[in-house]
């Protein structure tokens, strides 16, 4: 209708660790697979301990477990593809699964904001309203809750996903990230709908990050104001002690969130994006298992009754 010849795209280039020295990329391929392979054994772990142990059948450790799931599926989809680029001279991918690598990590990735809202929620109505806890975190209401946090993850995925891989795309195929990402593909495409489509899926993203991440604030206010009312010192410390891991993982989630989103453009060579997308893509999740299992005392003493007990039946 325009007159332009669009070439046809089959496959992508993925070139975000070509621009490093070539005697580092082994390196990184051990540090990530290392912290992958903990990341995986970590939640998996935490999932086990969760489901084996009845004293965890509760809705906190039930989001917890979906939140551990996400994470192996949002690393999953990134990771395994990462390392085998390092080790690789041809770092191609088909569209297919270009498109299907950005659905698969998007969908956990929002799926994972959701469920930090609703464990925030939870330790809001857990604190301030403890009467009613039963009723309203009642076991078919956190599935509820659960399946709507997968529900909204799935669409935002699916959106964006659908929006960004029906554009045309112009020839040129070497996307500058290591993964199919929104704003590198969105620079290899072509037509007048490209600038439509980068503030629609930026609005999408950033109305759902932020309306989680206020939602989270707003449960902590409420939070903070009724612990500031417990008399005692250790009834304080014991009310905040069952908030402290959810909150340190909240401020890792989105520190290095807004890192990335918020920084201005050009601010970062081609080298220092791919480094600080490692942040939320190997080293974010890589921590989030160890601060859950480390700051949780219930967590800890499951995990050794379910596993070390076996391991070494005369230590326990």
């Amino acid at each position: 209708m325009l007159g332009l010849n669009y070439t046809s795209v089959s496959e992508f280039i993925l070139i975000g660790f070509s621009t490093f020295p070539q005697h580092l990329l082994p390196v990184f391929f051990l540090l990530f697979l290392l912290m992958y392979l903990f990341t995986l054994l970590g939640n998996l772990l935490i999932m086990a301990t969760v489901w084996s142990e009845r004293s965890l059948h509760t809705p906190m450790y039930l989001f917890l477990c979906a939140l551990s799931t996400s994470e192996v599926l949002y690393t999953f989809a990134i990771i395994p593809r990462m390392l085998a680029d390092l080790l690789s001279t041809d770092r191609s991918i088909s569209f297919r699964a270009c498109a299907s690598q950005m659905l698969f990590f998007f969908t956990p990735g929002f799926t994972h904001s959701f469920l930090l809202t609703v464990m925030g929620y939870d330790r809001y109505v857990a604190i301030c309203h403890p009467l009613r806890y039963n009723v309203l975190m009642s076991p078919r209401g956190c599935a509820c809750l659960v399946a709507w946090s997968w529900a909204g993850g799935l669409f935002i995925g699916l959106l964006v996903t659908s929006a960004v891989f029906h554009l045309p795309f112009c020839g040129l195929n070497e996307v500058h990230h290591f993964l199919c990402h929104v704003p590198p593909l969105l620079k290899l495409a072509c037509g007048n709908n490209v600038p439509g489509v980068a503030l629609g899926v930026g609005v999408v993203c950033t109305t759902a990050l932020l309306g989680c991440f206020l939602l989270i604030l707003l449960s902590y206010a409420f939070i903070v104001a009724a612990i500031l009312r417990i008399p005692s010192a250790e009834g304080r410390h014991k009310a905040f002690s069952t908030c402290a891991s959810h909150l340190i993982v909240v401020i890792v989630h989105y520190s290095f969130a807004s890192v990335i989103y918020l920084k201005p453009k050009g601010l970062y060579s081609e080298e220092g994006n791919t480094l600080m997308a490692i942040t939320y893509t190997v080293l974010t999740p890589f921590l989030s298992p160890i601060i859950f299992s480390l700051r949780n005392k219930e967590l800890k003493i499951g995990i050794k009754k379910t596993f070390l007990s076996k391991l070494y039946p005369s230590s326990i």
